[in-house]
């Protein structure tokens, strides 16, 4: 698909032009590393710390880990998900929390299995089968980068448009041609009564290229479906005018990594769950490695704008979620927290998440209190002048 051009303050939906990658001007290494230097200074003065608003906003800023976690673990007695179960998608349909997520058994092969919550954190019920598989003709020779297995469905991105009586799913597509990003849909009425009849898949990323992590607005932006593909160097949105996706029609992607020096984030990013309608914005989590900690995962959290989802009106100081528990670490890969769901159940933010690609968790916050720790955050870094360090890199400058 090709990239649109418009300038900062136009809607989305508009026509516009491809235009290459811009040529930035060259930041010497001893600018990065001053910038680096001010962004720690600010996070560890003695100002800063002595001020209860920026102790009581990062505080309330870092979610809560459910003390029962993980809600979803292997099952022995079921071989397709003997060995792993994590990164969920989640759909808040009349107050239940319908949970769909990643499982590997022992043949290797990843696929969905379904959960269902009455309170956001207690399992009611799981399916003993899978709900949703490929359909594959070989396995690849290799496990797959993106969490193990030799093949299969991984880390669903589930939405839902009422005025399309449609549940929509993205997720990554991994086999012998490689990793790449795949779409299908079922009905809300099929979904609601079990019946699974996913519609065909569509490979929806360019060929003969490494590409996932694509998330669906849950609702149109300026009359247009909006795919979020990238968020480095800026946050990139395809817009759609159906999800068909005839005649080999791909979005088209770029990623560039470390175009953030935010020290906590600056190796990867990556979109997370889909964004969230809120108030003050779009929630959108995501993910981030930092150079000290390669081998961790953790999860932050921007604020897009409404109109022009395209524009980060905000983006984490550090992340509000990483790893520190004992399932977090003692799994297949260790180190790991990566979400693809999260919801608001009864004014609460609720964000699902695998820990070390083996369980399913969640975290919490009073989605009121989460917002207004956003706002003194921000409030506080535009106090010293350091709150564009933390939203430039996303918006490409």
């Amino acid at each position: 698909m090709k990239k649109q051009k418009s300038k900062s303050k136009s809607k989305p939906g508009k026509s516009r032009t491809r235009y290459p990658l811009r040529k930035t001007r060259k930041t010497t290494k001893t600018k990065i590393e001053t910038k680096l230097s001010l962004v720690e200074q600010y996070l560890s003065s003695e100002t800063i710390q002595k001020d209860r608003r920026y102790e009581e906003a990062s505080r309330k800023l870092f979610l809560r880990k459910f003390p029962e976690n993980p809600i979803i673990k292997p099952r022995s007695e079921y071989a397709w998900e003997a060995y792993q179960t994590f990164n969920p998608g989640v759909l808040n349909i009349d107050g239940k929390i319908h949970i769909i997520y990643r499982a590997i058994g022992v043949d290797g092969i990843s696929r969905f299995g379904y959960a269902v919550s009455s309170d956001g954190f207690m399992i009611d019920e799981r399916s003993p089968y899978p709900i949703y598989q490929r359909k594959m003709s070989a396995l690849s020779y290799y496990p797959s980068p993106s969490g193990g297995g030799y093949g299969g469905c991984e880390d669903p991105r589930i939405v839902m448009m009422k005025e399309d009586n449609k549940i929509y799913v993205t997720y990554n597509a991994f086999g012998p041609d490689g990793l790449r990003v795949a779409f299908t849909s079922i009905s809300i009425d099929n979904f609601m009564d079990r019946r699974w009849n996913w519609r065909e898949e569509k490979i929806i990323s360019n060929p003969n290229e490494v590409h996932k992590n694509f998330v669906l607005f849950p609702e149109k932006i300026d009359g247009r479906y909006a795919i979020i593909h990238s968020i480095s160097p800026k946050i990139q949105i395809a817009y759609l005018d159906d999800l068909e996706f005839r005649n080999n029609l791909y979005v088209e992607s770029n990623h560039i990594p470390n175009s953030n020096p935010n020290g906590w984030e600056g190796r990867i990013k990556s979109p997370g769950a889909p964004p969230l309608r809120t108030s003050e914005g779009w929630l959108l989590f995501y993910h981030g490695l930092s150079k000290k900690e390669p081998w961790k995962y953790k999860i932050g959290v921007m604020l897009l704008d409404l109109e022009n989802p395209e524009e980060v009106l905000y983006a984490s100081s550090f992340p509000v979620i990483e790893p520190e528990n004992s399932y977090e670490y003692n799994g297949f890969k260790p180190g790991v927290t990566y979400t693809c769901g999260a919801t608001i159940k009864d004014r609460k933010l609720l964000v699902y998440y695998g820990g070390a690609d083996t369980y399913v968790c969640v975290a919490y916050s009073d989605l009121d209190e989460f917002l207004d720790a956003l706002m003194k955050d921000k409030s506080m870094k535009e106090q010293v002048g350091l709150s564009k360090l933390f939203i430039n890199g996303f918006n490409g400058t």
